[in-house]
């Protein structure tokens, strides 16, 4: 992009004020910020004027999960269809390993954080630990396409690179860097964090398709015949990848999502609930559910949102394709480093603009059938979000233990 068709797309925008700095800057830093002007989609930044119109919640209304005994019953059925996918190529897996361990107290990418005790066993280990599982039940690898970001991807690659993929074979790993969006202060204006970098934020965990696409990896998965990705996150220890019995139920129940639920352990727990919204599937967040919603029961008698998500989710690419236009767009008040009008740094300690994201949540209402398919709870939900207390380290590394993980 030239310095003259910046311009042109900034002032169709309104962003010319990015461009203040320009002359100070060193070629080569005036070249990044170019690359990034033309990379970056501003025509979203607008609906901040009208943000409380975009997402409304529709109306609400329980949605059972296959349930433990259930999934038992039929486990070798279901076990038998997934593994045939598996074989045959079907199946691919998403890790979305773009966070940082901030909250663990570490610089590095959270993959590389080390959750043994008397050795080493880092996160993004245990992972690839429990797919090895399902690629030794198969015979056959399984194609895993690791999302990073600006921040941890070169951290990321050289770290798995240096430890040889934890075993897995390298030619069916493939790093794509989740795409960025723009922060803006309260007019839609886009903060500048550097006087040659526009300040950005990623776009969300709904956007890991549309960066896997923009990375050109959509290619490599349509000339593999893969027909499913397993959608995970890079904190949960536990859990089970690409686990045949669950894509066999998802595909036997002839669903276009699977998601993986545990028991919420308390009504007001703080994780997302599996629901139906004006009928079709959906998720609503913990801070949505009113006192008659967590009251509510079953016909069993059982809490009526009783499932909650653990970011395990199986898509069926060919929906997913085609409602990526369509995904809603969220804007989030957050707190964003800036320069002021003065060219000095700023790190706010109250929200000062917005960020821009589209979430995993919305895909799944987008779709026609989601299978909410109960896992146990102990064997397959570690998450670390903190150093210590819930959802910690601790609390990770005493059910690894449980799970007869040696740490």
């Amino acid at each position: 992009m030239t310095l003259a068709e910046a311009k042109e797309k900034l002032t169709k925008y309104g962003q010319e004020h990015v461009l203040k700095y320009y002359n100070e800057l060193s070629g080569e830093e005036q070249q990044e910020l170019l690359a990034q002007i033309e990379a970056t989609d501003m025509s979203i930044l607008s609906a901040c004027k009208h943000k409380e119109d975009l997402v409304k919640k529709g109306v609400l209304s329980p949605l059972a999960a296959m349930e433990l005994e259930e999934i038992e019953q039929c486990k070798d059925g279901f076990t038998a269809t997934g593994l045939e996918a598996i074989k045959a190529g079907k199946v691919g897996a998403v890790l979305l390993a773009g966070g940082m361990g901030t909250r663990l107290g570490s610089d590095n990418p959270k993959g590389m954080y080390n959750v043994g005790i008397t050795r080493e066993l880092y996160i993004f280990e245990c992972l690839i630990n429990n797919l090895m599982d399902v690629v030794r039940q198969a015979d056959s690898w399984v194609h895993l396409f690791v999302m990073t970001s600006d921040k941890n991807n070169d951290a990321t690659v050289s770290f798995l690179q240096e430890h040889d993929y934890f075993g897995y074979n390298k030619e069916y790993v493939h790093f794509f860097k989740q795409e960025m969006a723009a922060a803006t202060d309260y007019e839609g204006k886009i903060y500048l964090e550097e006087k040659g970098k526009l300040s950005t934020s990623p776009n969300g965990n709904g956007g890991w398709f549309i960066s896997l696409q923009t990375a050109g990896l959509l290619d490599l998965i349509h000339d593999k015949g893969i027909e499913w990705l397993n959608v995970f996150s890079v904190d949960n220890v536990l859990q089970r990848i690409a686990d045949p019995c669950f894509v066999g139920a998802t595909i036997q129940k002839n669903c276009v999502v699977g998601s993986k639920v545990v028991r919420k352990s308390a009504p007001d727990e703080k994780v997302g609930v599996m629901c139906l919204e004006d009928g079709k599937p959906s998720i609503v967040e913990y801070y949505e559910l009113t006192d008659e919603m967590m009251n509510a029961k079953d016909e069993k008698g059982d809490p009526a949102y009783n499932f909650g998500v653990i970011l395990n989710y199986l898509f069926h690419v060919k929906e997913v394709e085609e409602l990526m236009a369509n995904l809603p767009l969220h804007i989030v008040e957050k707190k964003i480093p800036y320069l002021d009008e003065n060219g000095n740094p700023v790190k706010p300690e109250e929200p000062n603009g917005y960020k821009f994201e589209s979430l995993i949540l919305d895909m799944i209402h987008q779709m026609d059938s989601c299978l909410p398919f109960e896992v146990v709870r102990n064997r397959e939900f570690a998450p670390i979000k903190n150093k210590t207390g819930v959802d910690s380290v601790e609390s990770a590394r005493a059910l690894l233990q449980e799970n007869g993980v040696t740490l």
